[in-house]
C-alpha cells in the first residue's frame, strides 16, 4: 500500500503528541480547568461534567503524579489506570508535563498538562521509533537523506563510517563528491548517482538492488561493490523532501559470485579440444582480465610430445612456453610477454624465482601480486601456470588463491586427458605410416602418384589405405580401402587388411573372388560370432564395414578388371579426354555377407588415366559425395598435366583448408601398354611333338632378343611345362614370353589343376621335373583364368644386357 493514499500512515505524530491525545489542563491543587475534544472522545466526559472536580476522578487515589518530580515527568510516559465515565479502568499510556519552571525548594507544583493514549498505539508507537533508531545508530546499511538538490542533509551511523569523517565534514556534499568514480553495473538505468537519484525523484518510483562499483573516501584503491535502493521522502501533504538512500557493501558476496561465475565459465571454455596448446590458452582467456593482468602457461617439454613426464629426481624440467596473455596496461612484468608466443619456446627461470620454488617444492607459491601454480596430474607434474597483477590491484587473498588453484586443476585435468591423446594418436600415425607404403616401386604396366592425408587431430588417425601390386606377366593389382573408425584399432586393421589383401594378389585371384576372400575372413564365424581378425577383447570390430575397391591392369591386353565393396568407383578419363566412372557392380561392404561380388572388365587404351580415392577426399561437412567427385572430375580434365602436379591440384581444390575429419587417400595411374617387341605368343597343339616346337620357338625369340645366355634355361622350363600341360590338360595350348624388367615365360592350358612341387623318392619315375625348373628360376607361380591357368616362371636378364624396351603410353 503506497503510504501517501492512507491518511493514518501519513499522520506522522505519536499518540502522545498534544494535539491529538486526551489532555487534561490541571491547577496547582489537581484540579481540572481545561478538557480537549479527544479526551471526551477517549473517556466519555464532557467538559461541564470534569472541569472543576479533582485529578482522583480520573486517576483513581494513590495513582496521581504528587510525589513525582517536574523532570521526571517530563522524561517519560507510565501506564497509569485511568476511570472512564461508566465507570471502567482503561490502562492508558499517560504523560505529564509542567506549565511553568518551579524553583528548587519550592512547596507547590505548579500548572500541569496530563496527556494520555491507548496504551497498545502507544506501544506500537515507540517500537517504530526504536527502530527508527536502530536504523540510525546501530544498522549495518548504511543510510543517507539527501534533499531535492541531492546534498546530503542527515546520514546514519554506518553512513559516516564508510565515509570515514565526522559528518560535519560532509554534510551537504553531494553523492557524486563523496563518490566520484562509482558507477552502477545493474542493466536498464543511468550509470551515476546523480542519475538514478534524479530519476527517483521525478517519478517517485523506487529503484531497488542496483549495484554500485566505487571506492570508499576512506579505502582509496580498492573497489567496493554496494547493493543501493532508493526511495523519495515526501511530508504528510505529499510535498517532495528529498531522497533516501539505503546501501549494503555486498563486496565479499560479489566476489564470491564473480569467483563462482569464472569457475563455471572455465568449465565451459576450459577442454573443447584435445589439443594442449589450446587448453594452455583457454586458461589464459579465461583469467584475463577478469583475475588477473597477465597469466602464462609453461608445460614440461616431455608433455607436448605425448610422453608421460616423470617424477622427476629433484631437478628443474625443461618448460616450454606454449600460452601468454595480458592487459594492454600491463608492460612486460618480470620477464613475462605481453603477447602469446607465436609457437611453443623454452624458457628458463633462475634460482629463487617463484617459478623455480614451484618447480622445486611441486607447491603453490605466492608473493606480492604474484601466484604461481603448479600443474599436476596424479602427482605428475605437468607444468606452471603463473598468475601476475598489476600494481593498482589489489593482491590475492586466500579465497582468489583457492580460485586459482581449482582453475589450474581443471585445466591439468584436460592437458592430460589431451596428452594421453596425443601420446595415442602420435602413435596410431607411426603405426599407420608405416604399414601404409612406404615407397611404391616403378610398374611397367603403369605410371602413378599418390597423396595420402591423415584426419585432423580432433578425429584421430583413421584407416585409409591403398596400395600397388606387381603382378605375374608384367600386370599390376590397384588398392584403395577404408576402416571405419579412428584410432589404434583402426590403424592396426588397416595394416592387417592391407598384408592380407597383398598374400591374396599374390595368388593371382580376380578380384571379385580376392573381395570374397577377404569378406570370408574379416565377417563373423559360426564358433565364436566375432570377426576373425577382431581383437579378444569383445570390442566392436572395426573391420566391420571396411570398403575396398581392387583392379588389376594388364599391359599386354590393355584390359582392366575391377571389383569393389561398398567403395566409390574409380574416375577414368580416356587419352583423347572425357571423363566417365565406370558402371561398376557395388558390393556390400566386407564383413557384412549376404551378397556376392561382381567383377566389371574395361579396355583402358595407353595413356589412360584413372583415379582411385576415400571417401574422405571427396566428401565434407558442407560438400556432399556428388559435389566432391565434380570438383575432382574438373581436376582431371587437365589429364595431360603430370600425375604429381594433378595430385596437388586435387588436395588444394577439395582440401583447402588441410586436413579434414577423415582420412584422403589418392591413387592416380596412367596405364601403358608393352611394346610389340617385348611380347612373343604362340599357339600349339596338345600333342607331344609340340614339345620340340615349343623349345625351337622360345630358343629363336632369344636370339632375336639378344638373350642366347638364358636359351639353355628357359629349353628346360619350356619343356616341363609344355609337357606337364600336353600330359595333364587338353585342348590347345599357348606359350608366351615377355621381355620387361626379367623374362616371363608362360604356359597356358585348359586344365585346372596345378602342379606342385615335391621331393621324389629315389626309385620315383617322375615328379623331378618341376623341382629342377623352380630351382633354375627366381619365381614361377600359377594363377588361374575362365578357361584353364597359367604356370609362369621369372628369370634375371644377364649382367651386360642392355634391357628391354620400355611400354607405350
Amino acid at each position: 500500500m503506497n503510504a501517501w493514499n492512507a491518511a493514518e500512515s501519513a499522520d506522522f505524530r505519536g499518540p502522545l503528541d498534544v494535539t491529538r491525545a486526551a489532555t487534561a489542563v490541571l491547577d496547582a491543587q489537581d484540579t481540572v480547568i481545561g478538557w480537549s475534544p479527544a479526551a471526551q472522545d477517549l473517556l466519555g466526559y464532557l467538559p461541564e461534567e470534569i472541569l472543576g472536580h479533582h485529578l482522583e476522578t480520573l486517576v483513581p487515589a494513590g495513582d496521581a503524579w504528587a510525589e513525582q518530580s517536574p523532570d521526571a515527568a517530563l522524561r517519560s510516559s507510565q501506564s497509569r489506570a485511568v476511570r472512564h465515565r461508566d465507570g471502567r479502568l482503561l490502562r492508558m499510556a499517560v504523560a505529564i508535563c509542567p506549565l511553568a519552571k518551579v524553583p528548587d525548594g519550592a512547596g507547590s507544583l505548579p500548572a500541569r498538562v496530563l496527556v494520555a493514549a491507548d496504551l497498545g498505539a502507544h506501544r506500537w508507537w515507540e517500537s517504530r521509533q526504536a527502530m527508527l533508531h536502530g536504523l540510525a545508530t546501530q544498522s549495518p546499511v548504511s543510510l543517507g537523506i539527501y534533499d531535492t538538490e541531492l546534498r546530503l542533509t542527515w546520514a546514519n551511523t554506518a553512513y559516516i563510517r564508510e565515509v570515514g569523517l565526522p559528518l560535519r565534514e560532509f554534510l551537504g556534499a553531494r553523492a557524486d563528491e563523496l563518490y566520484p568514480d562509482a558507477e552502477f553495473m545493474t542493466e536498464g538505468y543511468p550509470r551515476t548517482l546523480d542519475g538514478v537519484m534524479h530519476q527517483v525523484i521525478e517519478t517517485g518510483q523506487p529503484v531497488l538492488d542496483l549495484h554500485l562499483v566505487g571506492q570508499l573516501p576512506s579505502d582509496p584503491g580498492t573497489d567496493h561493490v554496494w547493493s543501493c535502493s532508493y526511495y523519495r521522502l515526501q511530508n504528510a501533504r505529499g510535498q517532495v523532501l528529498g531522497i533516501c538512500e539505503d546501501a549494503f557493501d555486498i563486496t565479499d558476496r560479489y566476489q564470491a559470485q564473480r569467483r563462482l561465475n569464472l569457475l563455471v565459465e572455465a568449465g565451459a571454455r576450459i577442454g573443447t579440444t584435445l589439443d594442449m596448446t589450446v587448453t594452455a590458452q583457454e586458461i589464459t582467456e579465461v583469467a584475463v582480465p577478469d583475475f588477473a593482468s597477465l597469466v602464462t602457461v609453461d608445460l614440461v617439454a616431455c608433455v607436448l610430445d605425448g610422453e608421460e613426464p616423470g617424477a622427476g629426481d629433484g631437478g628443474v624440467p625443461t618448460l616450454m612456453r606454449v600460452a601468454a596473455r595480458s592487459v594492454r596496461s600491463v608492460r612486460s612484468v618480470r620477464g613475462a610477454p605481453n603477447a602469446p608466443p607465436a609457437d611453443p619456446h623454452r624458457v628458463e627461470y633462475p634460482p629463487g624465482s617463484l617459478q623455480y620454488r614451484s618447480l622445486s617444492s611441486g607447491g603453490l607459491v605466492r608473493e606480492e601480486g604474484t601466484l604461481v601454480v603448479p600443474l599436476r596430474a596424479g602427482g605428475t607434474p605437468l607444468g606452471l601456470v603463473t598468475f601476475l597483477r598489476d600494481t593498482g590491484q589489489s593482491l590475492f587473498d586466500t579465497e582468489e588463491t583457492e580460485l586459482a588453484d581449482e582453475l589450474v586443476l581443471r585445466t591439468a585435468v584436460c592437458l592430460d586427458n589431451a596428452r594421453r591423446f596425443a601420446r595415442e594418436h602420435k602413435a596410431a600415425l607411426t603405426l599407420q605410416r608405416n604399414l601404409l607404403p612406404q615407397h611404391l616401386p616403378a610398374q611397367s604396366a603403369v605410371e602413378l602418384a599418390y597423396r595420402y592425408l591423415p584426419s585432423d587431430d580432433r578425429a584421430g588417425v583413421g584407416g585409409d589405405w591403398f596400395d600397388v601390386i606387381g603382378l605375374s606377366g608384367t600386370r599390376v593389382g590397384l588398392v584403395v580401402g577404408d576402416v571405419v573408425g579412428h584410432g589404434l584399432q583402426a590403424a592396426a586393421t588397416m595394416g592387417r587388411l592391407r598384408t592380407t589383401v597383398r598374400a591374396l594378389a599374390r595368388l593371382d585371384l580376380s578380384p571379385d573372388e580376392l573381395l570374397s576372400r577377404l569378406d570370408d575372413l574379416v565377417g563373423p564365424t559360426t564358433d565364436d560370432g566375432v570377426a576373425t581378425v577382431a581383437g579378444e577383447d569383445g570390442t566392436d570390430d572395426v573391420t566391420i564395414g571396411v570398403t575396398c575397391l581392387y583392379a588389376v591392369y594388364d599391359p599386354v591386353s590393355r584390359r582392366c578388371t575391377l571389383a569393389r565393396a561398398g567403395h566409390l568407383p574409380p574416375a577414368v578419363v580416356a587419352p583423347e579426354g572425357g571423363l566417365s566412372f565406370p558402371d561398376l557392380p557395388e558390393g556390400p561392404p566386407l564383413g557384412l555377407g549376404g551378397l556376392p561380388f561382381e567383377s566389371l572388365d574395361i579396355e583402358l587404351p595407353a595413356g589412360s588415366l584413372m583415379a582411385l580415392f576415400t571417401d574422405g577426399l571427396v566428401e565434407a561437412r558442407d560438400r556432399d559425395v556428388d559435389e566432391g567427385l565434380e570438383i575432382l572430375g574438373r581436376v582431371l580434365s587437365a589429364h595431360d598435366r603430370p600425375l604429381d602436379e594433378l595430385c596437388d591440384h586435387a588436395l588444394a581444390e577439395l582440401l583447402p583448408d588441410g586436413p579434414a575429419a577423415d582420412d584422403s587417400a589418392l591413387l592416380l595411374v596412367r596405364t601403358r601398354e608393352l611394346d610389340a617387341r617385348q611380347v612373343a605368343a604362340w599357339e600349339l597343339p596338345a600333342e607331344p611333338t609340340a614339345v620340340g616346337r615349343a623349345r625351337e620357338l622360345a630358343t629363336g625369340q632369344l636370339t632375336e632378343w639378344g638373350l642366347e645366355e638364358l636359351a639353355y634355361t628357359t629349353q628346360l622350363v619350356v619343356s616341363e611345362l609344355v609337357t606337364n600341360a600336353v600330359r595333364h590338360a587338353s585342348g590347345p595350348l599357348h606359350l608366351r614370353l615377355l621381355r620387361d624388367r626379367t623374362l616371363l615365360t608362360e604356359v597356358s592350358d585348359t586344365g585346372h589343376t596345378s602342379p606342385h612341387l615335391r621331393y621324389s623318392a629315389s626309385d620315383d619315375e617322375g615328379g623331378r621335373g618341376l623341382f629342377i625348373v623352380a630351382q633354375l628360376v627366381q619365381r614361377w607361380g600359377t594363377r588361374y583364368t575362365p578357361d584353364g591357368k597359367t604356370i609362369w616362371t621369372e628369370q634375371a636378364f644377364p649382367p651386360r644386357y642392355p634391357g628391354a624396351p620400355r611400354p607405350d603410353g
